[in-house]
Parts: structure tokens; sequence; C-alpha cells
């Protein structure tokens, strides 16, 4: 069953990035299609997120400067403006006075929380399940909203275009594929963590939104720099890891190794609050040498602290007593889609927020819990742009199916072949030889896909070929980039982390 649609604005993604656009076009009288692979709020990057998010309380200045720091000044001091002048007002606006987000409060006040890299207390937070106390309401906001439309369960395969101008979007679910013209569409697909062996995203995040835009001609930057977050909880299984928040070492944590010696001091002087670039090449390097780094949270009371933490670790058979074994995993991509002040990209119609978007805030490294600040702050500026145009039908691309569709192993096969190739190449440490041989091998793999996609329709082989555009992008830049934060260059680069 195929069917035709028109909205005002398309947002493509339901993270904090793409309801805040969804949110903020409406408000301003469009017609919205929300276009979600998830069928609930917590399988989304931000139903995931921990720690909390960011605000500026009293000190944008010192706010400025420990984001600056923490991209090892690479930042762009522009769009750092941005986001901690407006993030007091995006912040009590949308999460407190529209959503009501329980955010945790001591004595009738905000009790921030404290995370590596920050100067000061500065982090809103519900316990250490801040990103589904947001996304929840803000799911179900939406969903009551009179002029949003969400399509959960659905799947954008690929972006219309005429004349060099975005149109809209094919999208598919399990029973219809929609042709859903839009005034302008808004990517806010989240992450790549299906790319890695191993990481801290959900299944969803393959790099879509990145894939599609450059398919269409967008530009990319700040590809090379992607994030591990140092303390994931060290699993055999992929699918048994889960993230153990910054916050905890905020709290006062500390990093010891297999020989029972805590390490961070020898490493920087913030120790366990050092950047994450640091935190994380310092664990790996540990784990290489001693065998294993665990977090010793003895300093303090991690099960009423932490309750849910505390709760998965049981799930898990952790002995807290004795420490919990962590390792670093792929956790965020600081580049994307190159976009404005206004989250617009370099080619017309087309806009993105959130992680598949490069504002140039996070430089070659993220400061902890500003994402979802990003996130925020420039999905309102997007939905506020974008809103005001009606949408125009043009002539789509021709996606049917032809041919008998794949077997579900060949994709499955390409996902886990890709993982193998980016885990080893663009890991923690890189060398231009292995960024190299990547490139081509990811080549020949999105030749394979591409002959495929011509006469099959599905949402997996689409979704691999996203992922297999983003893995290029991210090896090219990677061999051409110098060494700056979350990228480094060396001679012999460390195996992709194994838990």
């Amino acid at each position: 069953m195929s069917t035709t649609e028109s909205t005002n604005v398309l947002v493509i993604g339901s993270g904090i990035a793409g309801c805040a656009a969804a949110l903020s076009a409406a408000r301003n009288g469009d017609n919205v299609a929300l276009v979600t692979k998830a069928t609930h709020a917590d399988e989304t990057s931000t139903g995931w997120a921990q720690g909390g998010i960011a605000t500026t309380r009293h000190d944008a200045d010192q706010f400025k400067q420990d984001i600056i720091d923490a991209s090892d000044n690479t930042a762009d001091p522009n769009a750092v403006d941005i986001l901690v002048n407006e993030a007091p007002s995006v912040i009590e606006d949308v999460l407190i006075e529209t959503l009501d987000v329980p955010f945790d409060k001591e004595n009738d006040e905000f009790a921030y929380g404290q995370e590596a890299a920050h100067s000061t207390r500065r982090i809103l937070h519900v316990g250490a399940s801040t990103g589904k106390h947001i996304l929840r309401p803000f799911f179900e906001y939406l969903q009551n909203h009179q002029s949003v439309r969400i399509y959960d369960d659905s799947t954008a395969l690929e972006l219309i275009t005429e004349h060099d101008t975005v149109h809209g979007a094919i999208v598919e679910d399990s029973n219809t594929s929609r042709v859903i013209f839009a005034g302008n569409t808004i990517l806010a697909t989240g992450g790549i963590g299906t790319l890695y062996p191993y990481s801290t995203n959900p299944s969803a995040a393959t790099g879509d939104g990145i894939g599609m835009a450059s398919l269409v001609g967008a530009q990319t930057a700040d590809m090379a720099f992607v994030q591990f977050h140092p303390t994931a909880y060290a699993a055999d299984d992929p699918d048994e890891l889960f993230l153990i928040s910054e916050a905890v070492r905020g709290e006062g944590a500390v990093l010891r190794n297999g020989n029972d010696v805590r390490f961070m001091p020898d490493y920087h002087v913030d120790a366990e609050l050092a950047p994450r670039d640091v935190v994380a090449r310092a664990v790996s390097s540990e784990r290489s040498q001693t065998g294993t780094v665990y977090l010793d949270v003895s300093s303090f009371d991690f099960e009423s602290t932490f309750p849910d933490l505390a709760a998965k670790c049981e799930q898990h058979d952790v002995d807290i007593d004795a420490g919990i074994p962590v390792a670093p995993a792929q956790h965020f991509l600081c580049g994307g889609v190159v976009v404005d002040t206004h989250g617009r990209t370099t080619v017309d119609g087309l806009y993105a927020v959130g992680e598949c978007a490069r504002t140039g805030v996070h430089g070659a490294n993220r400061l902890a819990s500003t994402g979802l600040l990003e996130g925020l702050v420039w999905g309102v500026r997007a939905g506020n742009d974008a809103a005001g145009k009606s949408a125009t039908a043009v002539e789509t691309p021709d996606v049917t199916t032809i041919d008998p569709q794949l077997p579900d192993q060949f994709t499955d096969a390409k996902f886990k072949r890709i993982q193998q190739i980016v885990g080893r190449s663009a890991g923690i440490t890189r060398t231009r030889d292995d960024l190299q041989n990547a490139q081509a091998e990811l080549r020949r793999i999105k030749g394979e896909i591409d002959a495929y996609a011509r006469t099959r329709t599905s949402r997996s082989l689409y979704e691999l070929r996203n992922a297999a555009v983003t893995a290029l992008l991210i090896t090219q830049a990677a061999s051409e980039t110098d060494s700056v934060g979350c990228h480094q260059l060396v001679e012999s680069a460390d195996p992709a982390p194994q838990m």
C-alpha cells in the first residue's frame, strides 16, 4: 500500500532535538509530521541518556570556557555563545514549564550535579535516567498536539529532491510506503553507534541522517571526532553493555587498574574529572597493560545516590563492593551534517539537528551533558526557522522492489563486517594505513549495497547503505585530520575496545 501526504514541516527522528523542532514548528501554527523508528521514547539515544542536561546558571563565561577547553580549543565560539546564552530560557520554557520534567531537588532548589571537565555543578538531572524522564513526557505531549502527526515504527528511506532542493522524504513502515512532501525537512536521526562493535547507543543509531544528507549533496564536517565514553560496563556481549554515567565520577568514584592502583592522577591534573577523550585513552591503556579497569564507588553511598545504576549492576551480577568493571565504548559523534545557527544545511529545504548535525559546539571533543542541551537549543531554533513554508509536490525517486528481498543474513553480515572495519580502524587510536585500508573495504561493500538497493526496498537495506556512507565519511575524515581531541593518530593503534 502506498500513500501521498503533505505537511509544512517533516521531522525525521524523535530524540530531544527532533521533538524540540516539532514543538517549535507546531507553535508557529504549522502542520508537522514526525517520523521515527521508535515505538516508544526509550528506544532513542535521548531515552538512554543518563547524566543530565547542563545549563548556564550564573556562569555563562565559565561555561563557555569549559566547553572550549574540553574541545581542545576547537569549538566554534559563536556557536558556544548561542548554546550558553539560550540554555536557561529554553530549558525553563520547554522542559520545566511545558513538560514539567521532575529534575532532582534539595530543599526545593535544583540539585545540580558535577561531571567531568565542568568547573562547577551545573547539571540538571533525574537520578541517572534523565533522558527517559525528558523524552517520555515530550513524546506524550506531541502525541496529543493537534498540529503534530507521529509516524512511529517508520523509516525514512530516501529524501525527495528537485533542483537541489529537498521536498520531503519517502517513508516506510511494516504495511505502508508513504511519500511525504514537506515545505522543509529536519533531520534529527541521532548517532552512529551501530557502526561500532561496542556502543552506548540504541540499535537504531545507524547514521541515517548523515547518510541521506550526504547522498543529496549536503556537506559534512568533523567526522573524525568520534567520542568514546570511558566507563561502559565491560560486558562480553555488546547487548549487555550499559553506560556508567560520568556523574558517578562526579560524586567521587575513582578508577583503578588490574593492580588495584588509582591511575588517573598520572594522566591529568583533574584525574577522573578530566575531559572524556583523556579518560577514555587512559582506561584503554591501563586495560591493555594490567588486564582490567574498575570503578571504585566505595567513597559514597552508590545505591542510594544512583539507584537505577545500582539496579542495573545487580541485574548483571556486578559486585559493587568489588568495583564495577569498565571499558570505553563508542558514545557520540561530535561532527555531522554542517549546519548554521538555525540548523540549515548546505542544501535548500533541509535542516539537521542533534547528534547528526555539526553545529560547531563540540569541536573535537564534547563536554559532558551538553549533547541534550545542543539538541534542545538547535531543535527549537530549527523548528522556528523551518516553519511557514508550504509543500510542493515533485517527481519522486523510484524505490519499488523488483527483485526478491534479500535474506536477513545478508544485511546482518554486512553490518557485522562494517562494525569490524570501523572498530579496527577508527577506534580510540588510529593509524593512517588502517584508515586507508578501511576506505577501500568500505567502498567495495557500498558498491554491493548500491547494486542491491537499485531493485529492492527494505528498511534494513537502506539503513545498511546509510551506515556504509557514514563509515566512509568517518574513515576518510580521520585519515585526513591531524590528531586533536578525541581523534588520535598513532604509529600503531590500539585494537577496538574489547570487553
